[in-house]
């Protein structure tokens, strides 16, 4: 038998020349070899665990793989076995990297993510307000809430989850409007109009009815009907608002007993009518057509010295006038203008004796026109300036002592409109009211003109008001221009409940007789108390008192009156 060389000697040979220079190489670099950890992943077919690093702090370590929270398998494997005591173990802090991914969300990897899914009609949650845009606007069909009241946070009766909105899946219920006058009259719709109707019963008694330095009292009543049409259409608007009282007294004055002629009519029962009617045609976004027509009934006020000496009754007479104009907006600036026409007429003054004289000469119309500017400087501050001017024109050129009345005048004004937080709005103006007469010995009429109308929410049950105004009246004081009239009335209202309301108003202002010595104070304190029985039914009582400061001798007055009344609406 021949030999053979021995191969698996050669084989040896060779490998140990390999791997000798590989163990020389080691020894001489110094560096410490590190085994790696092997875990369940580590030979794991799918590409990212064979790329990704063994230093990323994304790999888990041994002792999470084999942890059988993280692993389901070895939990499968397992069922029974005991779980581990975590006692002696040491704590870790921190969230581990990527912890909370989830399907949905934001994604920088721009991958498609799972939308939510939603149970049939459940309410989709609103996208949140991005950076730098403002607070959603409060709905002006709403009224402001400045804090949550104790109804709404009291125990209430339970009642059925269907109701309440609690039911998975149940659409959400609308919630109503709040109503900002849970006890005022709903109305009725009549086509596309909403009318709102009342009548006020009132009774009561006042010390001096007839503004008499020598005060005589009477008993009273009152009857006040309302009535209110508004058009509720898309486009253009339609409103009627009509109001009036009858004051009755139950008996005459009683004449002097040295046969001298009262400063006040015997009969001194008084009727009062306000009423217009106000249009408004949209022709366009920023152009606009108004229209107004108006009537008013009334006689002098009790005191005043226009009334004459020895009157039965007081004569009535009616103003019955219109205006017709447009508005245009451009941009945040506003201009209107408008045309006015009044018509005022007496009726003859009916004497103690029987007799009866003419007021023809307190006959009148008024030609005049009113423009306004307005600019929006931001929101809720809106300033402007507005000019007036009139012609009056008398039926007779000459009065009964023999002055000619026909006059020509206006005003100019300027101020702003104001709305802050919805707490204090309203509008303020001041400016100069002039008027020339026909006749060089009446002296112009002129002074300053003060408009305001502010409402300050102090609290959600307690409202204060501010109002004041300025006026030129006709006179027929031999000598004298007219009446400069200020008025400046502020009031106070708290609910002390829904249906409790109490009222406390005061009214102070003065009369300027120019061309006459003569000047008036007035004074009005009054107290009100409104108890809302329902909607349809309130009862009101009222206290006031009157003052009438003169700085002429004798034509100083006081009065008191008490009031109780019944008031019925639809």
């Amino acid at each position: 038998m021949r030999a053979r060389p021995a191969t698996g000697r050669n084989s040896r040979a060779r490998v140990f020349r390999v791997a000798l220079p590989c163990l020389v190489l080691m020894a001489l670099s110094g560096t410490a070899a590190t085994a790696q950890t092997v875990t369940p992943d580590l030979f794991s077919s799918t590409r990212a665990s064979q790329v990704t690093s063994p230093d990323s702090p994304l790999r888990r370590t041994a002792a999470e793989a084999n942890d059988p929270l993280n692993n389901p398998k070895l939990q499968d494997n397992d069922k029974n076995r005991p779980a581990l005591s975590r006692i002696g173990q040491i704590p870790k802090y921190g969230l581990p990297a990527a912890n909370g991914a989830a399907d949905t969300g934001y994604d920088s990897l721009n991958r498609k993510r799972k939308k939510p899914k939603y149970y049939p009609g459940q309410a989709r949650p609103k996208p949140p307000v991005g950076p730098g845009s403002p607070p959603p606007p409060i709905a002006s069909n709403t009224r402001l809430r400045l804090s949550i009241p104790p109804s709404e946070s009291a125990h209430k009766t339970p009642i059925p989850p269907a109701m309440a909105g609690t039911v998975v899946g149940q659409p959400s219920r609308k919630r109503l409007r709040i109503d900002d006058d849970p006890f005022g009259a709903v109305g009725d719709y009549a086509g596309s109009f909403l009318i709102k109707s009342a009548v006020e019963f009132s009774g009561g008694y006042d010390t001096n009815p007839g503004r008499l330095a020598a005060a005589q009292a009477k008993p009273f009543y009152v009857i006040a009907p309302e009535f209110l049409a508004v058009s509720d259409w898309e486009r253009h608007a339609l409103v009627a608002d009509l109001r009036g009282s009858f004051t009755g007294y139950g008996s005459n004055l009683t004449p002097n007993a040295d046969g001298t002629p009262l400063s006040a009519p015997l009969d001194i029962d008084r009727p009062n009518f306000i009423g217009h009617v106000d249009g408004r045609l949209d022709v366009s976004r920023d152009t606009r057509l108004g229209a107004q027509g108006r009537l008013f009934v009334s006689t002098d006020n009790p005191g005043s010295p226009n009334v004459q000496a020895g009157l039965a009754r007081y004569p009535i007479y009616t103003t019955v006038g219109g205006t017709l104009g447009v508005d245009q907006s451009f941009n945040r600036l506003q201009v209107s203008a408008g045309a006015t026409v009044d018509r005022t007429d007496y009726t003859n003054s009916k004497l103690t004796d029987g007799t009866s004289s003419t007021n023809d000469d307190r006959n009148f119309t008024q030609y005049g026109g009113v423009g306004r500017v307005s600019y929006d400087l931001r929101p809720g501050l809106k300033p402007f300036v507005e000019v007036q001017g009139d012609s009056r024109v008398h039926d007779l050129r000459l009065d009964r002592a023999g002055f000619a009345r026909d006059s020509n005048g206006g005003y100019v004004k300027g101020g702003t409109s104001f709305e802050f937080s919805r707490l204090l709005t309203g509008e303020i103006g001041v400016g100069y009211a002039a008027r020339d007469y026909a006749d060089p010995r009446l002296n112009r009429l002129e002074g300053l003109l003060v408009s305001s109308s502010l409402v300050w929410t102090a609290t959600p049950l307690t409202t204060a008001k501010f109002y004041s105004d300025t006026t030129i009246t006709e006179t027929t004081l031999p000598g004298t221009s007219g009446v400069l009239t200020h008025i400046y009335t502020a009031e106070v209202d708290h609910d002390f409940r829904r249906w409790l309301t109490a009222i406390g108003k005061f009214t102070w202002g003065d009369l300027d007789y120019q061309g006459n010595p003569r000047r008036d104070k007035i004074y009005t304190l009054l107290g009100e108390a409104i108890y809302k029985m329902n909607r349809n039914l309130w009862l009101r009582g009222t206290l006031r008192r009157d003052w009438l400061d003169s700085n002429l001798p004798g034509n100083s007055t006081v009065s008191t009156v008490v009031m109780l009344g019944v008031r019925v609406q639809n």
